[in-house]
């Protein structure tokens, strides 16, 4: 199914879409629904339970303060990230639901850590539960984080009949089905893309959302480039951005010749991007916050390295690596997932790879089959990639990961490119293998910290 650029690209903040994003867009919707149901004043304790992924590694992914953050009635996009609100909650021992009400709250005994319970629907559950002053329940809601900031409700889960299904002309399953309407219409995808997203909205609201998500990357790895320091959570990591780029410009100066240059600047940027996010910085899920570095080293890498060889300008070249990418990322939501408690880190790292590679590829001007194989090549070699964050936190290895994933990326589009699109195995074949790899991958390796470089980091 067709998934529109605002459910692909959201702006957030760090350091996870499905543990940051999501939890606080389900707490926000759980304290917006009890004030449409006009129990906002009745409401004297809340409860929050979470379980499986989000209860292991909570703390380290900052699903704790999101929550908070959600139950205040806050959105991501928006929030003022100077302000310290969860540190004024856990001091005071008050929480301002909805905007609108002033109740008790203790952080260790209202929000429990389920730690062994995995609910049936996802790993990333969560239950809110409302209670007046007799103590007796008056709204209790079940939510899902499933990838990308994206959350369902229990009675939406597993349902395809329950999800939106968008009113746009070109809807696609697969891309064998997204590569025959190309043919069909004489569309590149992006072209398909642009076509739906138009009849969603205004063509210069569309245009207008992509310059905003590209100026989100932007700002994200100038941030990241110029911000010294050791990263929150206790595993003392050291940003290494701004050393990276210190070195850079230093060999400029000095004029020092270096064939392999190029990958030292797509490095620098994929670790600019996932050492902001994280630090709980404002990025944008491509497809999740946890890869979210490499999408805009990509980006950049088309925009500073490779435009000139395009036969499209600049501007016309972003919104086909954009639009193409986020085609190629409704592929794996709709058959696959973009969740690491699901699947593992192939489907944060390894998709965002594949989307980044086809968009490149997009974006140089490459045909719909050199673009698919593009996108093949990229998570063709993330299969099976593990997630197992040390301590819980999305440092390590996943900022050396961004950086690995946006070079796999510019490679495999350079390989598509050499060829003329003739490839054995398709895409759709590949989002199949990843998503039976997903499922056959223990729980250990998928965003629980309990297995991996997890487990043996310390013992090194």
């Amino acid at each position: 199914m067709y998934y529109p650029l605002k459910e692909i690209f959201a702006i957030g903040i760090g350091p996870s879409s499905s543990h940051t994003v999501g939890p606080l867009k389900a707490a926000k919707r759980f304290a917006d629904n009890l004030t449409k149901r006009k129990l906002i004043n009745r409401t004297v304790r809340v409860k929050v339970d979470l379980y499986g992924s989000l209860a292991l590694t909570g703390i380290g992914h900052g699903t704790l303060k999101a929550i908070v953050l959600g139950l205040m009635g806050l959105t991501a996009e928006t929030v003022d990230l100077e302000q310290p609100y969860f540190t004024a909650v856990k001091r005071d021992g008050i929480l301002h639901l909805a905007q609108q009400k002033a109740i008790d709250f203790d952080v260790e005994r209202d929000m429990v850590l389920n730690k062994k319970i995995f609910l049936k629907e996802h790993s990333n559950g969560m239950k809110f539960t409302a209670f007046d002053k007799k103590g007796k329940e008056i709204l209790s809601e079940v939510y899902f984080s499933i990838g990308g900031g994206t959350v369902l409700r229990q009675d939406e889960f597993g349902s395809r009949e329950k999800q939106v299904i968008y009113n746009v002309p070109h809807q696609f399953d697969n891309c064998a089905e997204l590569q025959q309407i190309c043919r069909k219409y004489g569309l590149s995808m992006a072209e398909v893309v642009l076509q739906n997203e138009v009849c969603l909205q205004e063509e210069t609201a569309v245009l207008a959302y992509l310059e905003k998500i590209r100026q989100v990357m932007e700002n994200a790895i100038e941030r990241g480039m110029h911000k010294q320091g050791i990263l929150p959570g206790g595993l003392e990591v050291r940003r290494r951005a701004p050393e990276i780029y210190e070195r850079l410009q230093q060999k400029f100066l000095d004029n020092q010749q270096d064939g392999l240059e190029v990958i030292d600047w797509i490095n620098l940027w994929g670790f600019a991007g996932a050492e902001e996010n994280a630090a709980g910085g404002r990025v944008v899920t491509a497809p999740t916050m946890g890869s979210a570095g490499i999408m805009p080293s990509v980006l950049r890498y088309f925009e500073r390295f490779a435009s000139h060889n395009s036969p499209f300008t600049v501007n016309d070249g972003i919104i086909k690596f954009l639009t193409t990418a986020a085609a190629i990322c409704s592929l794996y939501r709709t058959n696959a997932s973009i969740s690491g408690a699901e699947v593992g880190c192939q489907g944060e790292v390894g998709v965002a790879c594949s989307m980044a590679a086809a968009g490149l590829a997009a974006a140089m001007g490459g045909s719909n089959e050199q673009v698919e194989q593009a996108a093949e090549i990229a998570m063709e070699h993330n299969l099976g990639l593990t997630c197992d964050p040390v301590n819980g936190l999305v440092q390590v290895p996943c900022i050396e990961r961004n950086a690995m994933g946006a070079v796999k990326a510019v490679n495999s589009a350079r390989l598509a490119m050499r060829g003329d699109g003739k490839h054995v195995v398709s895409l759709d074949s590949v989002i199949k293998t990843m998503y039976a790899t997903g499922k056959d991958m223990s729980n250990r390796y998928k965003e629980t910290s309990l297995g991996g470089l997890a487990v043996n980091i310390t013992n090194c």
